[in-house]
């Protein structure tokens, strides 16, 4: 059975929040200019019928919204860090990373992009590069947030385990990923590596906004 969903009708033959799209597709079906959109609960599509449909167009509402004691559970991040996170148009495809200190949203570092490559190998390559780099600088215990499970677990084994075939269009980009694993084996770093619960904090401060 699909997860229950509830509808917001902003202009049709009628208006307001539904909870059956049969109802739905009547009421705007044949209606020019029709504006609706589907919610996740009730609360979230309460919240919508009283907004502009603007404010939702072209954005997705599968996510629930945390409530304030929800986001509350998840403490806030710390301001003092740095966040890593990449971006990749296609998977494979041309791929970037960057590093931004979460104070001032300065950035200070920057690479790619890099073709053939994947959203995974760019966030493990950000990750051993803003340790290299805060190491560098002798900031051994400044924190550093990634909102990939999947790379900080790379980085805990000093294996990027991608299944990406490279060949000369992206033999740059194997040459790094063989940098990254030789430097996490030969040396120890103790900054924290900490998840970024975007969910209640929202978008990491390092993102590309390109969702």
């Amino acid at each position: 059975m699909g997860t229950k969903k509830y509808y917001v009708v902003w202009e049709g033959k009628k208006t307001g929040v539904f909870s059956s799209w049969d109802t739905v597709k009547k009421l705007v079906q044949g209606y020019e200019g029709a504006k609706y959109k589907s919610f996740v609960s009730k609360t979230e599509a309460d919240k919508a019928i009283k907004k502009d449909f603007s404010d939702y167009k072209g954005k997705s509402t599968k996510k629930i919204a945390l409530s304030a004691d929800e986001k509350a559970t998840y403490g806030i991040p710390i301001k003092n860090s740095l966040t890593v996170d990449a971006a990749c148009s296609g998977n494979p495809g041309k791929m970037e990373y960057r590093g931004v200190l979460h104070h001032n949203k300065q950035e200070v570092f920057k690479m790619g992009p890099f073709k053939n490559g994947t959203n995974n190998i760019g966030e493990f390559l950000a990750l051993v590069h803003g340790i290299s780099l805060l190491n560098k600088k002798g900031l051994h215990t400044l924190p550093i947030y990634s909102d990939s499970r999947i790379a900080m677990s790379w980085v805990k084994k000093k294996v990027c385990r991608t299944n990406v075939t490279f060949d000369s269009s992206n033999s740059e980009l194997l040459a790094l990923i063989h940098r990254a694993e030789r430097w996490l084996k030969e040396n120890s770093f103790s900054n924290p590596i900490l998840k970024w619960e975007t969910k209640a904090w929202g978008e990491i401060p390092a993102d590309f906004g390109r969702k």
